[in-house]
């Protein structure tokens, strides 16, 4: 039994022409989004103070791929501190308008601005006294017409050959979507801690939590007076993964010996063992705070060329040791 619809005989591409073709739809994307950023204006301040005046959460709303857009965006708001759920047209008029409340804010995506599911849920939603956003790519539609703020998705074509299926136009409205969520984020002064407490459990959450105190060695330190010998440096380099921290009688930073240090010493002296370590040691450098992220720390030893480095509490007593090693075994490097 044949298929209803026959298919066209396929083309035949080399690789050159198919990287080319390629290159043209993203080189389409980002002209319709440097299009979009010519003409984003005043609507655009007028959504962003809509929603942050809302009290309640942002409803999105869309249907087919303008809805998949939609639940992406509804993700990026709940993730930057502006909680928002997604919404289908169809499922909201058969009884979950009930999580929609008035002091909710609805953000509703349309290319052509006809969609009858999103005309009939707007009707509703404005009778619940919500407040209304829609992104469209057609300004003189109906839905761009009835909602309080309207922006403009619009696009010349789209990135398929038939310049039938959403590409461009849904890549314009997930980025004014983003445009949004980060504009808020920022007016809210929704900050890195902030982020990292939404995202507790996954990569990113674990460099914006994890605190220097929290991987640091704080017991049994490689502490040293400054009159020590290489003798007693060499059993502390040994135990310590390679730092000694040298140290006055008050427990402040003197310098630092590593076992880098000590192979330069060798090399120069035969009688290397009595040598104090004041004499061997680097004075100054590094130093790290309890408090300050372990992922900061990590960028200084990157640039620095080191794997450890001493703790200082406010007093600039020597508090701990953090090495690379244990920041990357609690996976924040």
């Amino acid at each position: 039994m044949q298929n209803a619809i026959s298919a066209a005989p396929p083309i035949v591409l080399d690789d050159e022409a198919l990287v080319e073709r390629g290159r043209r739809v993203l080189r389409m994307e980002a002209d319709a989004l440097r299009e979009a950023d010519r003409r984003l204006g005043d609507e655009f301040a007028k959504a962003v103070q809509l929603i942050a005046e809302s009290s309640g959460r942002v409803i999105v709303a869309g249907v087919g791929k303008s809805g998949l857009i939609g639940r992406k965006i509804a993700a990026t708001f709940t993730s930057t501190g502006t909680p928002a759920s997604f919404l289908h047209p169809v499922e909201s008029l058969h009884g979950d308008l009930g999580i929609v409340g008035e002091h909710d804010a609805a953000i509703l995506i349309s290319k052509s601005g006809a969609s009858d599911e999103l005309l009939g849920m707007l009707e509703h939603l404005q009778r619940l006294g919500v407040a209304t956003i829609s992104i469209t790519g057609n300004r003189d539609s109906q839905l761009a017409r009835l909602t309080d703020v309207s922006l403009d998705g619009w696009v010349s074509e789209e990135a398929c050959p038939h310049d039938l299926a959403p590409t461009t136009s849904s890549t314009v409205a997930l980025a004014l979507g983003d445009a949004l969520a980060v504009v808020l984020l920022e007016a809210k002064g929704f900050g890195r801690e902030d982020f990292a407490r939404l995202h507790p459990g996954g990569t990113l959450g674990r460099r914006l939590l994890t605190r220097v105190a929290d991987v640091m060695l704080r017991d049994s330190l490689p502490l040293l007076p400054p009159d020590a010998t290489m003798r007693q440096a060499v059993v502390e380099l040994s135990r310590r993964r390679g730092i000694v921290v040298v140290v006055d009688d008050e427990l402040k930073c003197l310098g630092v010996l590593t076992s880098g240090d000590l192979t330069r010493l060798m090399e120069k002296e035969a009688d290397f063992m009595t040598v104090p370590v004041k004499e061997v040691m680097t004075a100054g450098g590094q130093r790290a705070r309890p408090d300050e992220l372990a992922s900061a720390v990590v960028y200084r030893m990157e640039q620095r060329g080191i794997i450890s480095m001493p703790v200082q509490d406010e007093s600039g007593v020597v508090c701990g040791v953090i090495h690379l090693h244990d920041i990357m075994r609690a996976g924040v490097a």
